[in-house]
């Protein structure tokens, strides 16, 4: 059931995303959406019986995954979406998995990148070329916003994947669902601070459509589709939950296609394939773990070695 929601319902907040931010700056929208969300729901794992408390580490623990996921990746995605097409945008954002062994093998250690995964790593790259090569052959100042909303896209994917990584490592004293309220809660706050002292309230429309955008993206972006997110880092491997990035692409251009009337030429739907292709490789590839030298001397001590994988 969590994949199931994680598949579909976020492939659609990519369009609600792109209808909210053509009226509310992105940091307004951030706060409003997880101020709202995330407080609620703590209050009803209150109600629930549920322990709310957190510990200090606990504390500076889901502040750093919801600055790196929420304040710093899902903002990205909304400043991307102010220049590219959501369907576009949800291609980019999918290679989250091949960030997630890249970090897990060079960044962590967990072990090293097979010759499938350096393949399809390969493979995303020339993806990306595929998708943005007309706005690269293009010159005009149209196509040089869309590879500056690219380039923020991938940044923001990178940030998104490495608070993903941090979430599956770290233990926390409160279960998973008070974890993903308090999280939507911290990073309300915080894009509430930013929006704030950067005057971002004061150029919000709060229009039909964005105020909707924002409601779409509570229930099904925020209490549905990221507690099914954060529940599947606390019980599968990470690059197993990242598998949400074959499907959610499908689904957001399709729904631009129908609803916002976005173009899809053969530059998107060949981008499509490589980089689904791309993902599909990486996140099956095994992160190939260095033999573990075990033998003590008088001169060492034995040593526990740790490594994550599946």
């Amino acid at each position: 059931m969590a994949f199931a929601l994680l598949y579909v319902l976020w492939g659609s907040t990519y369009l609600a995303m792109r209808v909210v931010v053509r009226d509310m700056p992105p940091y307004v929208a951030g706060s409003v959406r997880y101020l709202i969300a995330g407080p609620v729901m703590l209050a009803a794992c209150a109600l629930m019986g549920r322990k709310i408390r957190l510990s200090r580490s606990d504390l500076g623990r889901l502040l750093a995954i919801s600055i790196l996921m929420l304040s710093t990746g899902n903002i990205g995605v909304l400043w991307g979406e102010k220049y590219v097409a959501s369907g576009l945008a949800s291609l980019i954002v999918a290679l989250v998995p091949v960030w997630v062994v890249m970090l897990e093998a060079w960044v962590f250690r967990a072990g090293r990148m097979t010759a499938k995964g350096l393949f399809g790593l390969a493979l995303g790259i020339g993806g990306l070329l595929v998708l943005l090569w007309p706005r690269i052959a293009s010159g005009t100042h149209m196509g040089r916003l869309e590879i500056l909303g690219a380039g923020i896209l991938a940044g923001a994917s990178f940030f998104w994947a490495l608070g993903s990584v941090f979430s599956h490592r770290f233990y926390l004293t409160v279960d998973v669902f008070v974890s993903a309220a308090w999280q939507m809660t911290l990073g309300g706050l915080v894009n509430g601070v930013i929006a704030l002292t950067t005057g971002q309230f004061q150029k919000t429309h709060w229009t039909i459509p964005a105020i909707t955008g924002i409601g779409y993206l509570i229930v099904f972006g925020s209490w549905a589709g990221y507690t099914a997110y954060i529940y599947l880092l606390e019980h599968v491997p990470t690059p197993k939950v990242a598998t949400y990035a074959y499907v959610n692409p499908i689904v957001a251009v399709f729904l631009g296609w129908i609803i916002l009337r976005e173009q899809v030429d053969a530059f998107m739907l060949v981008g499509t394939v490589i980089i689904i292709a791309s993902v599909a490789l990486v996140n099956t590839s095994k992160l190939r773990h260095a033999p573990v030298d075990i033998s003590v001397s008088e001169e060492t001590c034995p040593k526990t070695v740790n490594v994550a994988g599946d």
